[in-house]
């Protein structure tokens, strides 16, 4: 994963991001609730953006039981607010913001070929997006920039 910013943040991995979202939910006044839990360790254990229904799958299968992708997209939603997950929006999926808590505007590579999303932090970037909103007097509440192409991979 990609990043250029202004400041530092701590990329977290495995148990530890979990505990950092979990921190980062309660300290926004929300519950992190076993349901949550069991979305955002799913959702963190992909490398690639996760549809709402590929989590919702894989939980009904785990725990035996159907998980409806209605409540999986709600908890979803709630993560994006909370800066705990990303939104792709070109795939409609999402990937577990590895410093939760961070806020920064959403940049992505979106790989045509193999679906991979790299994020990058750019400040300068999105703050000339955000410069030419406010020059419009629109006011923005989260931009999001994805290019969509080949990733170094696929184009090979």
């Amino acid at each position: 994963m990609a990043t250029q910013h202004e400041h530092s943040h701590h990329e977290h991995s495995g148990s530890d991001l979990i505990t950092a979202a979990r921190d980062a939910l309660v300290a926004a006044g929300e519950q992190w609730t076993g349901m949550r839990e069991s979305v955002f360790e799913e959702l963190a254990r992909h490398e690639r953006p996760a549809s709402a229904y590929d989590i919702a799958d894989n939980l009904s299968a785990a725990r035996g039981k159907r998980v409806a992708p209605n409540s999986v997209y709600r908890i979803l939603d709630l993560f994006v607010a909370n800066n705990l997950a990303m939104r792709v929006e070109s795939a409609n999926a999402y990937l577990a913001n590895t410093h939760p808590g961070c806020e920064h505007d959403c940049i992505f590579l979106v790989c045509d070929e193999c679906g991979e999303a790299t994020h990058v932090d750019d400040d300068a970037v999105s703050g000339g997006v955000r410069g030419v909103a406010k020059a419009s007097r629109f006011r923005t509440r989260r931009p999001i920039i994805e290019v969509r192409g080949l990733c170094e991979t696929c184009a090979g």
